[in-house]
């Protein structure tokens, strides 16, 4: 199968001021000089992993992270690496895969461009980590950008080392039999259930077109004998199970607390998860904003 192609840097053209207005002018500059620094770093980054491809340490560690577009900004992979970095004690390596890598740490966060995929958009990039061609190689727990850690996250890595680990989906606090999956976090291994790829870049807008989201995907395509449940209580909902659903209200189209409480921390929980509104930057409730950094 031809693979999938890294994301490449168009050159940019050059442009003839004088048909814009100052003010045109002076946004158009702004956005050139994004997109050389965008570039620059990808640049950078991606002749590390050229040097660096094949000594990649097979028994590595990965914690990986996406951003793609708007919806996230900087701030959330860097605290993401941050909260990790506390609460893990085995040696790991924190990526982000990303088409814009301005703002994010550079030091201590490895960034990979994303691939190019037709039609594929912001959740729906998850299917490429199935990839036998990911460049990184290893065992691989990949975070949302809305969870805060907050315990020593160890056996994320240690647990069932042989399967694909998931959410069991969080609708389970309505249900106790239910059985969907919630992509907030996984695990598995560089190539396990490579299946999942190929099969989903051989024709992505049918599966985008009628599925709600690539967690609808993985479930539909996953072998049954292939993956475990996490245990229920190492990663819960903030919003459903940590906090009390009831005390969310709707305003101005969004929904936040009516009030600051502290969670429910149950003993064995390390992760909470923020589906949907509220993000963890909206939320004031004092357990969140100390650990949310």
């Amino acid at each position: 199968m031809e693979q999938t192609q890294l994301y490449t840097r168009p050159k940019l053209a050059k442009i003839d001021k004088s048909q814009y207005t100052k003010e045109q002018w002076h946004k158009i500059r702004e956005q050139r000089r994004r997109e050389k620094e965008q570039q620059r770093i990808l640049k950078a980054q991606e002749n590390v992993i050229t040097q660096e491809i094949q000594t990649l340490d097979n028994k590595g560690n990965y914690v990986v992270c996406l951003k793609h577009g708007n919806k996230y900004s900087a701030d959330y992979v860097n605290n993401l690496y941050n909260m990790v970095n506390r609460n893990i004690t085995i040696p790991f390596e924190f990526v982000c895969f990303t088409e814009d890598p301005l703002g994010i740490n550079e030091n201590n966060i490895r960034i990979f461009p994303l691939p190019k995929i037709d039609q594929v958009h912001g959740w729906w990039y998850k299917p490429m980590f199935f990839n036998r061609e990911l460049p990184i190689k290893g065992n691989i727990l990949y975070m949302d950008l809305d969870v805060v850690v907050f315990r020593n996250i160890d056996k994320l890595f240690t647990y069932c080392p042989d399967k694909f680990a998931i959410i069991r989906d969080f609708n389970r606090s309505l249900r106790k039999d239910w059985r969907k999956m919630n992509s907030s976090v996984f695990r598995f291994t560089t190539g396990h259930m490579h299946y999942l790829y190929d099969e989903f870049v051989k024709s992505p807008k049918s599966y985008i077109g009628r599925l709600q989201g690539d967690q609808d995907y993985i479930y539909e395509k996953t072998d049954r004998d292939d993956f475990v449940w996490w245990p229920d209580e190492w990663i819960m909902s903030y919003k459903w199970e940590m906090r009390d659903r009831r005390d969310l209200i709707r305003t101005d189209g969004k929904r936040n607390f009516v009030d600051n409480k502290d969670p429910e921390v149950k003993a064995d929980t390390m992760i909470a998860v923020f589906h949907g509104d509220p993000h963890p930057h909206e939320v004031t409730d004092k357990w969140v904003v100390d650990r949310w950094k």
